[in-house]
């Protein structure tokens, strides 16, 4: 794939001020394109099949990878397959199955609360509105989101996970560390039908190329509009070391 054509540095980082509004949706138009064309039909990477599966799944991969969620769920969902078969699980038995994906106890406390609540409120099935999906026991507005947007293809907010977080921040899109904080900022950004597959390109490009400790910025795409290009990972430079000074030879 080509890389576009270099364009100017943000005026964030040419000027050294703070980056106007209008210029940041330019820069962030730009951004969308790039992701666009290296990731035209991104998916979240849990495997699912049902509304139900994705909640859950969703919950257990907190402080998990998908890879260990995708080798549990199936084991889970053979054994319990519903939310009514869930909420009646022994509790000891269910830590057992999902305890690769760490936190077993209070992912375990979490999914059968959410599989009781889904059970007596909805009949079994799970709710496709946010008001109603945050209520339940461990699920917070990223997981709502990544149920509303990959199953029922609402985009009703932007999942703000580990990977979104950092590449925002380092794009100059957010200076926020609070996920819902950060979200909420973003949500005036991030054109709405776009909502999804943001986080989805991102959350790829994180894993790909924008990584936590060793960003490729040399080969990176996003490089011409990014303001922390260079300057994080193993490209920002290590201070060297004063040297010491020999001490002095008295005289006798």
């Amino acid at each position: 794939m080509s890389v576009p054509e270099p364009v100017p540095p943000p005026p964030a980082r040419r000027r050294g001020g703070r980056e106007s509004k209008a210029s940041k949706v330019a820069r962030l138009t730009q951004i969308l394109d790039r992701l666009t064309e290296r990731f035209p039909d991104p998916q979240t990477a849990l495997t699912h099949d049902s509304a139900w599966q994705l909640l859950v799944a969703t919950i257990l991969s907190a402080q998990s990878t998908d890879e260990t969620v995708n080798k549990v769920t199936p084991v889970l969902f053979a054994r319990w397959p519903s939310p009514e078969a869930l909420a009646g699980a022994d509790r000891e038995e269910l830590e057992k199955v999902i305890f690769p994906t760490g936190f077993f106890r209070n992912k375990s406390k979490s999914i059968q609360g959410a599989a009781a609540a889904i059970t007596e409120r909805h009949g079994g099935e799970v709710p496709a509105t946010m008001e109603e999906l945050v209520v339940l026991p461990g699920v917070g507005r990223k997981t709502a989101n990544v149920v509303l947007g990959s199953f029922f293809g609402r985009n009703e907010g932007i999942v703000v996970d580990t990977h979104v977080g950092r590449l925002t921040r380092r794009l100059g899109l957010t200076r926020q560390d609070d996920a819902v904080k950060a979200e909420l900022e973003l949500m005036k950004l991030v054109p709405r039908d776009q909502w999804t597959s943001f986080s989805h390109r991102l959350i790829l490009f994180g894993r790909e190329v924008c990584t936590a400790k060793d960003p490729r910025c040399d080969r990176c795409e996003l490089a011409e509009l990014c303001p922390s290009a260079f300057r994080v990972g193993r490209f920002v430079a290590k201070p060297s070391k004063p040297k010491r000074k020999a001490p002095a030879k008295r005289r006798v």
